[in-house]
């Protein structure tokens, strides 16, 4: 069976010096260039460029409307 990821809304922010962030997957780094992600739920954690622009898109913050349960964040 083949599976597509649910569209949501994440927020990330691209990483300019290398750091270490502890994850529910152990330690992982994060280079420069890479993308720290900040999930739905609070999670942190790096991807690597190419992955980044391959998985996520640009979001219009005039169109974007929060999943249900969750507030944006002022």
């Amino acid at each position: 069976m083949k599976y597509r990821k649910k569209p949501i809304v994440i927020d990330a922010v691209r990483l300019t010096a290398r750091i270490e962030i502890e994850t529910l997957e152990g330690t992982m780094t994060g280079e420069p260039g890479d993308w720290l992600i900040t999930g739905i739920e609070g999670e942190q954690y790096p991807c690597k460029d190419s992955v980044f622009r391959a998985t996520y898109e640009p979001v219009d913050d005039e169109t974007w409307v929060p999943a249900a349960g969750l507030a944006e964040e002022e």
